[in-house]
């Protein structure tokens, strides 16, 4: 069952899935409590969509998404939104040498498991954007600039792999997604040279 745009198949579940997708961002944009259960059933449907498109790393990287959905969920009902009180910077030498160390590793590592256990037909972009994910979500955690680069990097390498996938609305999305992720690091890196400026003013 789906829809048919411009000669192209589109599942109703990718259709509804990555439209839900886009309305996280802008529920969680808004703080609105939403955010927790919109997000939760895109990543549901988007499961599904990549188990069918025997793409194990995208799979799990939805029930990744979906726990931290879950935690996001708890920690704003709990009144401790994990985004408050974090400080934006951009990350030292070291730090970028180890988030590259860390995508790089990371990226091998489980493209080695998904294609052990015959889980992706493109195990390597597969893996990256997996591990991409779970990189920019610490990173962003820890208020370093560098996530919404990692991001772009998860979006890159997904682009080509949702058309090699016949995913072309996926496609669509995550150009989207680059464009938000150009405009958030522009803000973030503004920012982090504020708080940097203000730092180092005499009092």
């Amino acid at each position: 069952m789906g829809l048919t745009i411009f000669g192209q198949k589109i599942a109703y579940t990718e259709l509804v899935g990555q439209v839900l997708a886009l309305a996280v961002v802008f529920l969680a944009q808004r703080r609105s409590l939403l955010t927790w259960p919109v997000q939760l059933v895109s990543v549901a449907l988007l499961f599904t969509v990549y188990l069918s498109a025997h793409l194990g790393g995208l799979a799990t990287r939805q029930v990744a998404v979906g726990a931290i959905a879950v935690y996001g969920w708890y920690a704003w009902v709990r009144r401790r939104d994990p985004v408050f009180g974090v400080v934006v910077r951009k990350g030292s030498p070291r730090e970028r040498l180890a988030i590259v160390g860390a995508f790089v590793v990371g990226t091998v590592a489980f493209a080695l498991v998904l294609d052990a256990l015959d889980a992706s037909w493109a195990p390597w972009p597969d893996a990256a954007i997996f591990i991409g994910t779970i990189l920019a979500f610490a990173l962003q955690g820890l208020g370093l600039v560098e996530f919404w680069l990692v991001w772009l990097a998860v979006d890159a390498v997904g682009v080509p792999l949702q058309i090699q996938s016949g995913l072309y609305f996926s496609a669509f999305v995550y150009v989207i997604f680059a464009g938000l992720v150009v405009h958030g690091f522009v803000d973030w890196n503004r920012t982090a040279r504020r708080l940097t400026q203000a730092a180092k003013s005499p009092l």
